[in-house]
């Protein structure tokens, strides 16, 4: 039987759809929907190819996209007006409804963002009385800097990294089947990272040119990065991802 994985970090449709906006900076009042499309139906066939159960509202918004996009090709008819006083009725973009869901998508979710900030502050905040903590000083460990990676921006790199093995793959090979497990891959992972004592490029972590190994390896991480046992960064918008250890990020996988 194949390994089944469901994630339940992807917000949905419409935060995908946010997602390519924010990062192709695109006017959320005049959609491309030719170049969205596309963008969108790429995203869904990397789902496709990591195995991942996509829900079906994933695949309506597709159908939804390739609808607007086929009535945006049809030719516009000019009407003839006889009479100035009569009334002009114009035709509706067919992009419309789909900006006003996003427009209100994005409204709630940054009220969600503003009301998560606000937890937040109130989560420091306790009624008990001060105390001398000086004791304690010793203890306490830098915080760890804030992850700035989202699951989309991961789902990018992946595709650049298949995009990166199909160039070097070499005219003839010879396949030898090899399977392993997402917690065997887990633990591999860790303990390369541990063994490195700091960062790791995200690319460098796919030695392996196979398409199974290549899946295993990408799942892992995002299992990883899920229990919190390693960090990733991107100093800059469209920049290389690094992949680091959590410090004491031990007892979850194998001897970790």
């Amino acid at each position: 039987m194949p390994y089944q994985v469901k994630i339940d970090a992807f917000e949905g449709p419409l935060d995908l759809l946010l997602h390519l906006i924010n990062r192709l900076e695109i006017d959320i009042y005049d959609i491309p929907v030719s170049q969205i499309t596309e963008q969108y139906l790429l995203y869904i066939h990397t789902m496709k190819e990591l195995r991942l159960d996509i829900a079906s509202e994933y695949l309506v918004m597709a159908a939804t996209l390739l609808a607007i996009k086929s009535k945006m090709l049809l030719p516009k008819h000019e009407e003839d007006f006889h009479d100035v006083d009569q009334e002009i009725s114009f035709e509706e973009d067919p992009r419309d409804e789909l900006v006003e869901r996003l427009i209100e998508y994005r409204k709630y979710k940054e009220a969600a963002q503003d009301l998560k900030l606000m937890e937040e502050d109130r989560s420091l905040m306790f009624t008990k009385p001060p105390s001398d903590l000086s004791g304690f000083a010793k203890d306490i460990q830098p915080s760890k800097s804030e992850l700035n990676v989202s699951l989309y921006d991961m789902l990018a790199a992946f595709q650049k990294l298949l995009r990166r093995k199909k160039l070097q793959r070499p005219l003839a090979t010879k396949i030898a089947r090899q399977e392993i497990s997402i917690e065997a891959r887990m633990s591999e992972i860790m303990e390369e990272l541990e063994q490195l004592k700091g960062r790791k490029n995200f690319y460098d972590l796919f030695p392996t040119p196979t398409k199974e190994h290549i899946v295993v390896t990408f799942l892992a991480i995002l299992e990883l990065m899920k229990r919190k046992k390693i960090e990733i960064e991107q100093q800059v918008n469209f920049g290389e991802i690094f992949v680091g250890a959590i410090e004491e990020g031990r007892d979850v996988v194998g001897n970790y």
